[in-house]
Parts: C-alpha cells; structure tokens; sequence
C-alpha cells in the first residue's frame, strides 16, 4: 500500500472557496451602491441647503439689477469703450530695464 499526499485541494474546498469569493465579490458590490447611494444623498441635500440659505441673497441681487436697468445712476447711461496700447516709447523701454 502506497499513500500519496496531494498537495491540490479537493473538489469540495475548491467549491467552497470559489462559493465564498462569490459571496465576497457580491457583498463587496452591495456595500459600494449602498455607499455611493448614501454619499449622493447627503450631496443633494447639502446643495439643497446651500441653495435654500443663500435664496434671500439671490432675490435682493436680482432686485437690485432690475433697479439699475430701469433707474441707472444719475439718470444717465454712459457707453463706451476701452483701448489698451501696450506700445512703450524707446526712452520707457530703457527706463524699465534699469529698473529691473
């Protein structure tokens, strides 16, 4: 009689392990909806918040921009537009460079 000890797990320890990972991989997957789901939420509701706080903010700037289209300052509107040259003249170029 020869007995050989076998180093590869049986049938049943290989179901087991492989019924385990499952078990594993689907709980982990549960945990990680119901973690998302609960951070969505409180991410709604702190935006809900932050929206439902600042409301009164958003109502005096509106009626305070309804104001200076219908009464501007002064009763006058003034347009105009603004040109910037960046062009240095030779003698503000040299003075520059011994500033620096």
């Amino acid at each position: 009689m020869t007995h050989q000890s076998s180093t590869e797990p049986g049938l049943l320890v290989r179901m087991l392990t492989l019924l385990a990972g499952v078990i594993l991989l689907v709980l982990g997957f549960m945990f990680s909806v119901v973690i998302v789901a609960i951070i969505a939420v409180v991410g709604l509701a702190a935006g809900a918040y932050f929206w439902w706080k600042t409301r009164k903010i958003r109502q005096v700037l509106r009626e305070q921009q309804q104001t200076m289209r219908e009464q501007p300052p002064g009763g006058h509107v003034i347009d105009g537009e603004v040109i910037v040259v960046d062009e240095f003249t030779d003698q503000e170029k040299s003075s520059q460079r011994r500033v620096r």
